[in-house]
């Protein structure tokens, strides 16, 4: 797995590339005010360009476009649309902007440019940036969970037996995988494609199927009560009748859910013999 993504919060490694030393001069010094930018290398054409582009892979790039060597367009190609970086097109030319969109640069700064249209343009940079590392730690964390789930065993057999579960499912919450323990589980409810975990007033999502979900649960502590719902049988404070031969549970922090009929005789017998 690659170690070279920034994390969410951190510099954004920005790369000039001008054929002006005095252009390249002037940029860094419009940045020496932005916290969060931190210039990362110069490049004075193409080559050198695609050279430092793969070598320090930035998160910004700001491109002149026509340079004695090249241009731009020959740097992006180079490197690849998918591999490049954030660009910001920075140039005395407005005949490349149509172009420069084509090729998904974020925006196109035309020489001489005053300084709240550059900082305007670094803007939005930031949140392409922003944005780009966010998916790109979402799918790294997505990865991680899905070989993680996968080196768990996925049969009782290998589990050593019809009574040996898992004690912890690996859930993904806020940009961070959590090992939540079983026993911390008050209930679960269906949510589109989602499983919704209510731990202690909190929850949390795992893309899963109610089915498959229900055959990693130990059986002895969980139960379904309905379609889209799974409770904790330590939970179950108490059943109160609702409407004609219906029932609602009521869990020890009061929370109250439906009681399918199909579940009834299920859940009182599990009760029971939890007494």
């Amino acid at each position: 797995m690659s170690s070279d993504l920034s994390p969410p919060s951190g510099p954004i490694r920005t790369l000039i590339v001008d054929d002006e030393p005095a252009a390249r001069r002037g940029i860094r010094l419009l940045l020496e005010n932005q916290a969060d930018i931190l210039v990362a290398g110069e490049a004075g054409h193409p080559a050198e360009a695609v050279e430092l582009i793969t070598q320090l892979k930035p998160d910004l790039v700001l491109l002149d476009v026509q340079m004695p060597q090249g241009d731009g367009f020959d740097v992006i190609t180079k490197v690849g649309i998918a591999a490049m970086p954030t660009v910001i097109f920075v140039t005395a030319y407005d005949d490349y902007a149509l172009r420069a969109f084509e090729v998904n640069a974020i925006d196109y700064l035309l020489k001489p440019f005053e300084d709240a249209r550059f900082y305007a343009a670094i803007q939005r940079a930031r949140e392409s940036v922003r944005q780009r590392r966010a998916d790109a730690l979402n799918t790294r964390l997505t990865r991680l969970l899905q070989f993680l789930e996968t080196r768990a065993p996925e049969s009782s057999s290998e589990r050593g037996g019809p009574d040996a579960f898992s004690d912890r499912i690996l859930v993904k919450s806020s940009g961070e995988i959590i090992f939540l323990k079983y026993e911390e589980i008050d209930w679960i409810e269906a949510e589109g494609d989602y499983m919704v975990f209510h731990v202690g007033g909190k929850t949390h999502m795992l893309r899963e199927t109610m089915a498959r979900l229900e055959a990693r649960l130990d059986p002895k502590r969980f139960m379904r009560i309905h379609r889209s719902t799974i409770v904790n049988v330590d939970r179950v404070r108490k059943l109160t009748p609702s409407f004609v031969g219906e029932y609602t549970v009521v869990l020890q922090d009061g929370t109250k859910l439906k009681l399918s009929r199909s579940y009834q005789d299920r859940l009182q017998e599990m009760l029971k013999n939890a007494l």
